[in-house]
């Protein structure tokens, strides 16, 4: 196995290389970064030429590529505040930590992005472990009986809560639970923000302030994610060795949660393998409607000002975790499944 883990994470330093430098060629053409940098105002010929230079953007984008790697010497370090580059400055390159100043806020991009990380992650972790619970739950339950008044009630609920867009679940949560609730007299949930600023940010506030984006991201995975336990689980109760196990008489808890779960759980292993890489991302559209600092904000705002340095910064966090994942789920599968070999 260990050798297997290497080889895999030996494979992955030229997929990441591969995959990193078509991000840098779709993102260094998605705008102009230096179109918004005067606000309204359009820049002048001879300040564009010297922020060109001042930020590397007139050099080839395999140069650029390149020094965004392993660092550079041609950006210049504004040491009097006058926007104009006074000596030259050094990168270290994404390779040794750097990723580059943001070209909107002039902080460094790893400070960004490391600020909105945990309250990214303070969202997305319960919402993962609800609906990996939750589609456990609903799915196995269902399959067990097939086709019952149960069933058949589940996966109606399944198939609207599939088809509801993220963004029409998230408002209509906010005008039952905020709105309404708050017009008939009964405790309402919060609708923006992690906490309410004449309370402070306090555990109890930033539950209470959790509990609709969570119950949104929660209600449409667990709705598509049910289906797939489902789907598998009625697969394998009917093999050869879920029958032999019950004949020989045990009981059956062991035979469902021992033998079944185990290999009916692959298919669902696998996508939260490629699920959990997107929990660094955040949910754009939720973090947006519900007004959550988060990653997912973040990545909207700079988009938008065609940031790169913050861009490639979370683009290239998200390509490292679904690499490192992905060995993890087959690692996973040949503990869930012993006919899987990892040779």
């Amino acid at each position: 196995m260990t050798q297997y883990i290497l080889r895999r994470l030996l494979q992955a330093i030229p997929l990441l290389l591969i995959i990193t430098f078509v991000l840098f060629l779709l993102t260094n053409n998605m705008g102009d970064p230096l179109a918004t940098l005067g606000g309204r105002q359009r820049i002048r010929a001879a300040d564009r030429e010297r922020l060109m230079r001042q930020f590397g953007l007139d050099q080839p984008i395999a140069v650029q590529y390149l020094y965004w790697l392993v660092g550079n010497d041609w950006t210049q370090i504004d040491k009097d505040g006058d926007g104009v580059g006074d000596e030259p400055g050094k990168r270290k390159g994404v390779i040794r930590g750097d990723f580059g100043t943001s070209i909107v806020t002039r902080r460094p991009a790893l400070d960004l992005i490391t600020e909105r990380l945990p309250n990214t992650l303070l969202l997305m972790l319960p919402a993962e472990v609800l609906i990996i619970f939750f589609s456990l739950v609903v799915g196995v339950y269902s399959a067990l009986r097939q086709y019952s008044w149960v069933d058949n009630l589940l996966t109606s609920f399944s198939f609207i809560g599939y088809s509801m867009p993220v963004f029409w679940l998230a408002l209509m949560m906010m005008y039952v639970f905020a709105v309404n609730f708050k017009a008939w007299g009964l405790p309402y949930f919060p609708t923006v923000g992690m906490f309410e600023p004449e309370a402070g940010k306090t555990i109890p506030q930033i539950l209470w302030h959790l509990v609709l984006p969570v119950a949104t991201l929660t209600i449409i995975s667990v709705a598509g994610y049910s289906r797939y336990v489902r789907a598998s689980m009625l697969e394998v109760i009917n093999q050869d060795y879920i029958r032999t196990a019950r004949a020989k008489g045990l009981p059956r808890r062991m035979v469902i949660y021992g033998h079944a779960l185990k290999n009916a759980s692959l298919p669902l292993v696998t996508i939260v393998g490629l699920d959990l890489p997107l929990l660094l991302a955040g949910a754009i559209v939720t973090e947006s409607i519900f007004a959550w600092p988060g990653m997912g904000r973040l990545f909207i705002d700079h988009t938008e000002r065609a940031d790169i340095a913050v861009i490639m910064g979370i683009m290239v966090m998200i390509s490292v975790a679904v690499v490192f994942f992905q060995i993890v789920t087959d690692l996973v599968y040949a503990y869930l499944d012993p006919r899987i070999h990892l040779a």
